[in-house]
């Protein structure tokens, strides 16, 4: 018996030791925490969110989630297969074109009206805190820091592990110009070394005037936050992206709910709405969209066009890795929502029109 405790203190002091490292990040505190206190999203010590929304469907356990995690997760839930890909050159890129390139899972570039924009970059190869866990698919890492320029406005929707990228993080901040983030991630920033001034952490509905005809409008998304066991000490968001030319909805991870048709009637129509598809399971139903729902969503948002992000990079959830895809992609037919399906690394224009092949399809 005596054994057996000693055992354990040692496994709750090696794990308390290995959480004080600085990818974990810091929860907010002094003044930030006293503004976080003033918002009225904060309730009973922590975010929540507009909807009541549990973590887990009524009835499942954790113990029951944690299993089928581990023993009935599907033997496709990543690809045997090189995922396909293609690499453009960013820095060469005419300033005069509208651009999106994907880089998997959340993770994408965006060129627009001269201005370049950078949304949850992760590119370390891992979305966890123990780096053997949670590898990026062979194929989905063709980009890294190296091959961005300089970033006008990096985005960051929540800070889970595979949105906020450490590594990422420390390499990209001389290329940062500005951030743009939800109230109490900047806590992380400010303790891996960003300048603050630099910073913009907001609240939903508020709106930051960036200059040269563009504003960003923060808007809610129905998750959680969390880089540690503490939940909900910051924010999770979604964000509308005023430029000159374009209009553009870019949603953070969220399960469906009836903000996305107020979104809609506030500030569409929308030129492109991108859209979390993937990570999805019945038993948390509420914190992620199934695909079906992400296309009633694009409609809510009364969008010209669709873009599945969340999938082809990190395996999440129990589904086959091409589900996410698949389901949008016949939900879309069906619908009449035009839908955008650029492989890796491909050049999206936002001007002109184009076509995508199932470049998923016949990929074990």
């Amino acid at each position: 018996m005596t054994t057996i405790l000693i055992i354990v203190i040692l496994l709750i002091a090696g794990i308390a030791v290995f959480m004080k490292q600085p990818q974990f990040g810091r929860l907010p505190s002094g003044e930030r925490q006293a503004r976080i206190e003033l918002s009225p999203n904060y309730k009973e010590g922590q975010f929540q969110n507009l909807s009541h929304t549990p973590a887990l469907k009524e009835g499942v356990s954790m113990l029951r989630v944690l299993y089928e995690f581990f023993f009935n997760k599907s033997k496709r839930s990543k690809p045997r297969e090189t995922l396909p890909s293609q690499k453009i050159n960013l820095y060469d890129l005419d300033p005069n074109e509208n651009v999106l390139v994907w880089f998997g899972h959340s993770s994408y570039f965006m060129q627009v009206d001269g201005k370049k924009i950078l949304a949850d970059p992760v590119f370390s190869g891992n979305a966890s805190p123990v780096k053997f866990t949670t590898k990026a698919f062979a194929g989905a890492d063709v980009y890294g820091v190296q091959d961005m320029p300089e970033i006008d406005i990096l985005i960051i929707t929540h800070d889970h592990w595979d949105h906020l990228d450490y590594e990422t993080i420390l390499k990209l901040k001389p290329k940062v110009k500005k951030v743009v983030t939800g109230l109490g991630t900047a806590e992380h920033l400010q303790t891996w070394g960003y300048d603050m001034a630099r910073v913009e952490e907001r609240d939903w509905n508020e709106s930051i005037t960036l200059g040269s005809g563009f504003t960003i409008y923060t808007t809610p998304a129905r998750h959680f936050a969390g880089r540690t066991f503490t939940r909900n000490k910051a924010m999770w968001m979604s964000f509308v992206l005023q430029s000159p030319s374009f209009r553009i909805f870019l949603g953070g991870d969220s399960g469906y709910d009836y903000f996305f048709k107020e979104i809609g009637e506030r500030f569409g129509p929308f030129d492109l709405a991108i859209l979390e598809c993937g990570q999805y399971n019945a038993n948390w139903e509420y914190i992620h969209m199934l695909p079906e729902q992400v296309v009633a969503a694009a409609h809510d948002l009364k969008t010209k066009k669709l873009l599945p992000v969340h999938w082809a990079k990190f395996s999440l959830a129990l589904h086959d890795w091409d589900e996410p895809i698949i389901r949008v992609t016949t939900e879309a037919e069906k619908q009449g929502m035009p839908i955008l399906t650029p492989m890796i690394g491909e050049k999206v224009s936002l001007d002109k029109p184009q076509v995508f092949r199932k470049w998923w399809e016949g990929l074990e």
